[in-house]
C-alpha cells in the first residue's frame, strides 16, 4: 500500500497547481492550524484543491515521509512544498503568498 499511496500523492501534487493537505475541510477545519491556512488562502482563492488527511489515513501517514515535513497542513504550489500554517501566515504578511498564488 505504501508505494501506491506515494504514487497517489505524487499525482495529486502534479495535477493540482495548488493543493492543501489539511485536517478537515475548508468549510469545517478540524484544527486551528488548518483553519488558519484556509483563512489566508481564501484571501486570494475562492476554491482550491484540498485533501482531508483525517479521512485519508494512508496519505496522512505517508505524506510527511514523502515531503520530509512532519505536520499538517501542508501547502503545495506548482509541485513545490511551501510549508505549513506558520509559513503561510508569514508569506501572507510579507506579500509573498499573493505573488505566489497569482503566478501559479
Amino acid at each position: 500500500m505504501k508505494y501506491k499511496t506515494i504514487e497517489i500523492i505524487k499525482e495529486q501534487i502534479k495535477t493540482n497547481k495548488i493543493i492543501l493537505y489539511m485536517k478537515g475541510t475548508p468549510n469545517f477545519p478540524q484544527c486551528r492550524f488548518s483553519a488558519q491556512a484556509v483563512n489566508f488562502l481564501r484571501q486570494y482563492l475562492k476554491n482550491f484543491k484540498y485533501i482531508n488527511v483525517l479521512e485519508n489515513i494512508h496519505i496522512r501517514y505517508e505524506l510527511p515521509k514523502f515531503s520530509k515535513w512532519p505536520t499538517f497542513p501542508q501547502l503545495w504550489v506548482n509541485s513545490n512544498l511551501i510549508g505549513g500554517s506558520d509559513i503561510i501566515v508569514e508569506m501572507y504578511k510579507n506579500g509573498e503568498l499573493k505573488k505566489l498564488i497569482k503566478k501559479s
